[in-house]
């Protein structure tokens, strides 16, 4: 069978993946909430929040963006990434907090990270939430270069 196929197969029957960079066509977003949902939803939260970073059309400096290339230091980002997790899970006293990127070369409008943050107070999860995604700008080793409908590109800081 197919690589890709057994991708597919095994994320359908596994639990949910660890905080990280995967490539673009790993991971199913819808899936990935579902996956959250049912990890929290044995009655000790009372509150759950997702962000879902899109491909956006206009670039930095209003610039008309074709697709992003997104690349990682693997190994940093996704250590990175699994810190901020924990971190941000004690810091507000969440249940639960995961965040998982895309590299790749993705296009306008699709999804290139998902952040999930749960925990008993609706409070709580939002400040966790909003400091999860601030640090996932700044800490991972990922790299963002936009390429403009022109055929140009820039690379930016702060993916």
């Amino acid at each position: 069978m197919r690589k890709d196929y057994w991708l597919v197969v095994r994320f359908f029957v596994m639990d949910l993946p660890e905080p990280g960079v995967y490539g673009r066509g790993e991971l199913d977003f819808v899936r990935l909430f579902e996956l959250v949902v049912s990890r929290v939803s044995d009655g000790s939260c009372g509150a759950a929040a997702f962000f879902l970073g899109i491909v956006k059309r206009k670039g930095r400096g209003e610039v008309d963006v074709e697709k992003l290339h997104m690349e990682s230091y693997e190994e940093h980002a996704n250590k990175a990434l699994k810190r901020i997790c924990e971190e941000v899970t004690g810091e507000y006293g969440l249940r639960f907090v995961g965040i998982w990127h895309l590299v790749g070369v993705l296009n306008v409008g699709e999804p290139v990270v998902f952040v999930a943050a749960a925990g008993e107070s609706r409070d709580e999860v939002f400040r966790g939430l909003r400091t999860a995604v601030e640090r996932y700008k700044r800490e991972p080793a990922l790299f963002k270069k936009e390429v403009y409908i022109d055929g140009t590109g820039k690379w930016l800081e702060g993916a």
